[in-house]
């Protein structure tokens, strides 16, 4: 059973988390987060001391300001230390340390505390939605009962670097008035501008407030769509959370948008699973332009790629488009692409975009049938980890990716009138699907469940794979050796067993099975678990990569896929058609209903609703409020739901 740690932070009002810190008694306390937009990224560090005093650096990301040489990891980045900032003075002496009352993180970061000269302080930290520049709102307020002077000394700092496109210049500069006596609650605010440009480029100056609130409406828009409601605050805290940070890493780049992963490493470029296979299929129910638009311009930007040779196609492709990286060679990326853009075709519901990259799915499948061995099964040099754990000549991850994408591309070719293509991959579906039993399916370290490769003779995380592709044959020993304590960690699923290592995205692959699988009590238990560590615990509030790896780092394309446990998980939304697609809702016992309000999938917006009617689950769509399909069904059984145009 998973740990149950202290809460550091609580869910606060509205969208948001807080920490309430002169309650908390573990203190000093440090973390950090990610902050994105379509031409920056940040990533804060912030720590509060035993006497509650806050220190804080950020590092910034450029994606589109590439240093030489141009890699994957040539975005321009810069620390700035704590002293980076405005030095102000109260009276004629230092304003003094702040003492910190509450952190609040709700798409942006607000920092609420008190100084020993009397003054309240405000300090919010955001990405600006649009340029190459982030932004800190400072508002100082006088609590005391005397007027106070303050004096704000000029702040104009510039840094220099060398890059592909010239010479960058980087400034961190202030409005504020040099003088200015605040009488008893009066505030001051103004803003403090960090900035990166090419120097042929004009600067910016830009209006903290305005800024503030464009960031404000990008947050609540995505908020007002895909609205997850259950029973659980927390649940439903954390997948608003998740929108955002899928969503704020979209990044405008010389070849397109790109959904960058970030943790000022990965930024400018796609891959063929956080991008393809992770975050294309969620977009669409999201229904955020930037991100469907990401998804189209990343299946786009492999295509060139995909020749008569068949030669594998790379795994990314890096420098906003420029450049590719096949340092691990072939992970089983065509099997990656082939689900990720038959999903995503199914579930953006346009008939133009799916008859473009039909050709595409096309020559991944026909790339997979040309690596199919003796046994069945389909060979690649590794996985997504690179090699980083062994993969053997044919591992599952490939083999279950490959069969869902032969499933998903016959439902789309259907949907597209391609019957012949359609009853073909069903057909190779179907052998896989007994191949993979056949090849992998071998009892390890006491369960009935698969080995990862041939020779691999412990537990890995990626077991789960083929119960999130609907493959059920070693269900019920692939779900105990899941949550046996060779695997499951209070960090979630161990990538091996037997090491510390854990990776979130096969948490979370691991939790939507489960739901998939139809052990609903199960995987919420442990669900719940995981994400009130990730929201509310030590570090938040945000799924994570990987650790020791990374230390954790925000990467976006992993909060796609919590959100994806909701959507195909626990309601079970599977895209069968361009406006169709089953749905198997798994209600929780104590729960009497759940919904996922405004979904934006099939080129439409529509409500779903499961409640509880005594012993049976009525399956509600609306749109516009009326109700446009209504469905009575047993527990754990699936419907067919066609929308209406």
């Amino acid at each position: 059973m998973p740990n149950r740690p202290a809460d550091r932070w609580i869910l606060g009002e509205g969208q948001s988390i807080e920490w309430n810190v002169p309650e908390d008694r573990n203190l000093p306390h440090s973390d950090f987060i990610e902050q994105s937009g379509r031409l920056v990224s940040q990533v804060v560090t912030y720590r509060v001391d035993a006497d509650r005093t806050l220190s804080l650096h950020r590092s910034l990301a450029w994606p589109t300001l590439r240093t030489i040489p141009n890699d994957t990891h040539a975005s321009l980045v810069h620390h700035y230390s704590p002293e980076i900032g405005p030095a102000i003075s109260l009276n004629e002496k230092p304003l003094g340390p702040i003492t910190v009352h509450m952190i609040t993180h709700d798409g942006l970061m607000t920092v609420r505390g008190t100084t020993d000269t009397g003054m309240d302080v405000e300090r919010v930290l955001f990405p600006t939605t649009e340029h190459r520049a982030t932004m800190e709102k400072w508002t100082l307020r006088n609590a005391g009962n005397t007027s106070m002077l303050l004096s704000i000394a000029p702040l104009q700092i510039v840094d220099y670097a060398r890059g592909c496109y010239g010479v960058y210049v980087l400034e961190v500069s202030h409005d504020a008035p040099a003088r200015i006596s605040l009488d008893p609650g009066q505030a001051l605010t103004f803003g403090v501008t960090f900035t990166g440009h090419i120097a042929s480029d004009p600067p910016l100056h830009l209006d903290i407030c305005a800024e503030e609130e464009k960031r404000r409406v990008f947050v609540s828009s995505l908020q007002q769509a895909l609205r997850l409601e259950t029973p659980d605050p927390i649940l439903n805290q954390a997948f608003g959370m998740a929108k955002i940070r899928c969503a704020e890493s979209v990044y405008a780049t010389r070849g397109g948008l790109m959904l960058g992963p970030g943790g000022l490493s990965y930024y400018a470029a796609v891959w063929c699973n956080d991008n393809v296979e992770y975050a294309g299929p969620f977009f669409p129910f999201l229904g955020d332009p930037g991100g469907n638009q990401a998804s189209i311009d990343t299946y786009r930007i492999f295509r060139p790629f995909m020749g008569p040779d068949f030669h594998p196609i790379p795994s990314s492709i890096i420098s906003e488009g420029n450049d590719i990286w096949e340092g691990a060679g072939d992970r089983g990326d065509a099997a990656m692409y082939a689900y990720g853009a038959a999903r995503f075709c199914l579930a953006r519901g346009s008939r133009a975009i799916a008859e473009e990259l039909w050709p595409a799915i096309e020559w991944c499948l026909e790339y997979c049938s040309r690596q199919i061995t003796p046994d069945g099964v389909i060979a690649s040099d590794s996985d997504e980890l690179e090699g980083r754990f062994s993969t053997g000549k044919a591992n599952l991850s490939t083999a279950c990716l490959a069969y869902g994408g032969l499933r998903s591309s016959a439902d789309l070719g259907r949907a597209l009138g391609k019957i012949g293509a359609a009853n073909e991959y069903d057909r190779r579906a179907a052998a896989l699907a007994r191949a993979i039993e056949s090849y992998f399916g071998a009892n390890i370290q006491g369960f009935d469940t698969y080995r990862y490769h041939a020779g691999c003779d412990r537990l890995r995380s990626w077991i789960c794979l083929p119960l999130c592709m609907g493959i059920s044959d070693r269900r019920k020993g692939t779900m105990d050796a899941l949550f046996s304590p060779h695997l499951w960690t209070p960090d979630g699923l161990a990538t091996q067993a037997g090491d510390a290592t854990f990776w979130d995205r096969s948490t979370l692959y691991g939790l939507r099975g489960v739901f998939q699988a139809g052990e609903t009590e199960k995987a919420l238990h442990y669900l719940t678990a995981y994400i009130r560590r990730r929201l509310l615990g030590e570090h938040v509030p945000y799924p994570v990569e990987a650790y020791p790896e990374g230390g954790a780092r925000h990467l976006s394309a992993e909060s796609a896929l919590y959100c994806r446990v909701f959507t195909e998980g626990l309601f079970g939304i599977i895209p069968t058609g361009l406006d169709c697609f089953q749905c198997t809702p798994r209600l929780p016992m104590g729960w009497d209903r759940m919904s996922l309000q405004s979904i934006r999938a099939f080129e439409r917006d529509f409500d779903l609703v499961v409640e509880r009617v005594g012993k049976e689950i009525n399956i509600t769509v609306l749109q516009d409020g009326q109700t446009v399909s209504d469905w009575t069904a047993h527990p754990g059984e699936t419907v067919e739901i066609r929308l209406p145009a």
